[in-house]
Order: C-alpha cells, then structure tokens, then sequence
C-alpha cells in the first residue's frame, strides 16, 4: 500500500501486511473490479426490507431492535445536490454479486455500498460466498447428519426431521475471517436465519464419559482440485459454545442455496464463518485430547490464535473481533462548495463497541465518529462522519474503538484501512 501525504506531496512507502503469512493464495485469481456509480447504490433489484419481513423468519425481538436500528438518527446528509461516490483505491477484485470461480475457489462478494438504515439485512443471490457448492455434492432428499464419536448409542437425523423442526432464529451477521482489502471487505453479510438449535439435536445421544468436544464437520469432496483452499470442512468446539448455535435450513425466508450450504448448515452467532460448517453431514463427540481439525489450522492466523495450536483445547473462541469501516465516500455540492460525507458500518462478536474515532492520514490525530450510535454487536452499525479534506491526494482511512480498555487486534493492525483519492476540495 502506498500512501502521499496531500500536505507534503512524497510518497511514502507504509511497509508489508501486517499480517504477512496470511495465505494470499486464499483469494484466488480476481478481475479488476468496477467502480460504484449512484445509480447503482440506489438501485436494489432484490427484495427490499418490507419484503423481508413480510415473510416472517425472523422473531419479534429481531423485528423490534431493526426497526429500532432505522431510525437512530444519523449525521444528516449536507444541503446540497448529491454529486456521486468517490472510489475506493488499490482493491482490484471480481465484481460485487456476482460469482467467480468454482468449488473451493468460488467466491462472491457482497457489496456493502448498498447497506443502509432501511437495507441491513443482504439479499440472498447478495450474500457472500467463500466456497462454493462441489460438484459431487448428493442431492437433499436423503440427506442425514450422523451423530457418533463418543456417544452411548450413534444416532442421525435427517432433512426432513430438520426442515419440519426449524423456526426463526434471528438476524446475524456471518464473516469469513479472510475478508480482507483485496475483497472489497466483501466476505460479510447480514441475514435473518431459519433452522434447529444444536442443541436440540446433540440431546438425541446420550455422551459416554470423557467426551468433551464436539466437531461439526460437511460434505468436502471436489471434483476438482482447489488452487485456493485446504480441503478440510470441520470445526471442534466445546460443549458450551454451541449453546446459541443452530443448525440453518434457510435464509431471508428462502431454503438455503447450495452455495450457501444446503441443505444444512452450522451457524453459530458472533463466530467467524469458517467455523459455520457448510454441507453439514456429521456431528461426532471427542475426548479431551482431540487435536485441532486442519481447517482450524488454516484459520488459525485468521481467527488471531497464539501460532497454529496442535489440540483442540488449545484454541481460543473464534469470536468476530471488534471491526469498522467506510463503505461509501458520497460528494456533495451546494452553495458552490464540495462537501464529502463517509458512511460506513461497525461490528464485533461479543463485545459492543462503545464508540469510535478516525483518521485520514498516518500523521494526523484521530477524530471521534459523532455519527455512531452504539447499539446491539450483531448484526452491524450504520454510521456517518462529514469530512472536510484539507487537498488533493490521497488519504489512508484508519477506524479505531474510542476506548482504551476495549482491544480490537485488526482494526489496530490495520486490516481495515481504505485508501481514496480525492481530486477536488
């Protein structure tokens, strides 16, 4: 990344990735990527949110604190005539919605310019794909989830019992953690989930002593060989973090896709999605000492671990960390001044984010965010800033949490920065 001081006019070379053994080869061969236009920020030929919830996956809960998220007020929007946006740079990927690639290599990315107060919830043909369906994937009609390991008595349940059993489990949001600039930040989405808690369905064995681990593992043969990925299509958790996990049937009030993991997928909230098993075919209890699953060892980096932990006791949650960015840089004019506004969302986990500040350059001081309201962790946070650039050049945004006592590893790194050029003021 390179970064030119607009006040001093050199460049200045910022160094490596932060996280420099992050496997690149993760995010495949991409295209360069189109610019956004307003018209298509505005334009969504998808369902809208009415349309969401007309069709009632959701719980009246879920309902109550997204209408409640619509009208948190913002920074209002400058007088003036809406001008455009202005382009992120140095992020050259495959268009947004729009699927590349095949198998382990298939990606799609979610346009997150389109997220909005009223559109917080990603249509489905929308939401990102970061493996996509094999080819030798069977059909659903047979499809049952073994329930073995170390268990009195192996059980399974099949679709049918699954899809009969499933009801709204709420609107959660879904990261992979390699949703990095070179993706336009686009492996993220926002969905309102149906399906079966796990727990419901681990009740069906009764667990033999010693067992103190549970994995999860799906459907991983491939037709082909992947230039991108490790094979491998399993998570071991303990027992207790699968308490508000389910088990997804279907998505914004549609079966899921099989891009997206049908017939069946884990998904646990507040989780990376590499630990949101796709293709889920079998649950199996561990003793103490199982060792780490090899896509556990693949995310370990991703998912802020101490190295590559050899046993499953060894890794910690893979919670979403604390996480912020501008996903539109809008220009305004009105009374003969150029006005810029940022709008952009903010997410984590667990831990609420109580406030944030900005920076537009590595010299300058951080600025708070007073268009940030904080509100509930999951699923994102709209918010806006109004922005003055004091010249022409380009600008390294960097989000930070206002709080001291609040740690949030990737947005420190780095990992979230964007760069925009702008040419007038």
């Amino acid at each position: 990344m390179r970064w030119r001081n607009p006040k001093a006019g050199p460049t200045t070379y910022l160094g490596n990735d932060p996280m420099p053994d992050r496997d690149e080869a993760f995010f495949g061969a991409m295209t360069p990527a189109r610019n956004f236009t307003p018209d298509a920020v505005r334009s969504d030929p998808n369902r809208t949110r009415r349309d969401f919830l007309r069709a009632g996956t959701v719980t009246a809960l879920s309902l109550a604190m997204e209408r409640a998220w619509a009208v948190i007020p913002l920074d209002p929007a400058p007088d003036g005539k809406f001008v455009g946006l202005v382009p992120f740079e140095d992020e050259q990927v495959a268009p947004a919605g729009t699927l590349t690639g095949s198998e382990l290599d298939g990606r799609l990315f979610t346009d997150l310019a389109k997220v909005s107060v009223d559109h917080l919830v990603t249509p489905n043909a929308e939401f990102f794909v970061r493996s996509a369906t094999s080819r030798l994937l069977p059909g659903p009609a047979n499809w049952k989830i073994a329930i073995d390991g170390l268990v009195e008595q192996p059980s399974e349940v099949a679709i049918d019992h699954l899809r009969k059993g499933a009801r709204p489990m709420g609107i959660h949001l879904m990261e992979c953690a390699g949703n990095v600039a070179l993706t336009r930040f686009g492996l993220i989405g926002v969905a309102g989930w149906t399906g079966v808690p796990v727990t419901e369905v681990l009740a069906r064995v009764k667990p033999r002593p010693g067992a103190a681990w549970v994995e999860i593992s799906g459907f991983d043969d491939y037709a082909g060989p992947s230039h991108t990925s490790i094979p491998g299509a399993s998570w071991i958790f303990p027992m207790d973090a699968l308490k508000e996990a389910f088990l997804a049937t279907g998505m914004n009030g549609q079966p899921l896709s099989r891009d997206h993991g049908a017939p069946v997928r884990l998904v646990v909230p507040g989780w990376y999605g590499c630990a949101c098993i796709k293709w889920v075919n079998r649950i199996a209890f561990l003793a103490e000492g199982a060792e780490a699953s090899s896509q556990m060892q693949e995310y370990a980096v991703r998912t802020l671990q101490e190295g590559r932990p050899q046993f499953a006791r060894e890794y910690a949650s893979a919670v979403v960390d604390l996480a912020a960015l501008p996903t539109r840089i809008e220009k305004w004019i009105g009374g003969g001044k150029l006005r810029y506004r940022i709008v952009g969302l903010a997410w984590s986990g667990a831990q609420p984010i109580p406030a944030l500040k900005i920076r537009f350059n590595p010299d300058e001081e951080f600025v708070p965010v007073f268009g940030f309201r904080p509100g509930k962790t999951d699923p994102w946070t709209v918010w806006t800033h109004a922005w003055t650039p004091s010249a022409p050049g380009d600008y390294r945004i960097r989000m930070a949490v206002a709080a001291p006592e609040v740690q949030a590893r990737k947005l420190d790194l780095g990992l979230y920065d964007r760069t925009v050029h702008i040419s007038e003021i």
